[in-house]
């Protein structure tokens, strides 16, 4: 029983560092590493300060790479800070073995959170947690996960 415990806590903590670290893409001025995004269009709209991004997205930036089929981003127009970005269509977070998997993130720079929904699930080796929503609240450090399924694999010592 003790095992099960550790091993959920050392998951969720895992989860927390897969999510933290999604949010170096999300927020360049957590991780000062340039951000690389490329697509087939991208589409700037400087009087509402928008820049949207489609057709196979690629951001990367350090070792983690995150893949949709859009990325639309709001920017203000004062800094040209990032103020919201919205990813939707087949969205994976990837970072060596762990990834994430949804079908939309929306980061918000005023709530500082970013939710994952459609399905999300979050993958380490052959452990996995999924739900209908995920949420992590980058100020606080927590994760809420709605309708939460968490699979363990078991190692023998």
């Amino acid at each position: 029983m003790l095992k099960v415990l550790f091993t959920v806590r050392i998951l969720i903590i895992l989860l927390s560092f897969v999510l933290f670290d999604s949010m170096a893409v999300f927020c360049y001025a957590v991780n000062e590493t340039p951000i690389v995004i490329t697509s087939q269009t991208l589409t700037v709209d400087s009087k509402n300060n928008t820049a949207v991004f489609e057709g196979g997205v690629v951001a990367k930036t350090g070792d983690i790479v995150i893949y949709s089929d859009k990325m639309e981003v709001s920017y203000s127009d004062v800094q040209g800070k990032i103020t919201s970005i919205h990813a939707s269509g087949k969205v994976r977070v990837h970072k060596e073995e762990r990834a994430i998997f949804s079908e939309e993130a929306h980061y918000s720079g005023v709530e500082e959170k970013i939710t994952f929904t459609g399905s999300p699930k979050v993958v380490d080796g052959e452990n996995m947690i999924s739900g209908s929503e995920i949420i992590y609240f980058i100020e606080d450090d927590r994760t809420v996960v709605r309708e939460s399924r968490v699979i363990i694999k078991q190692t023998e010592e």
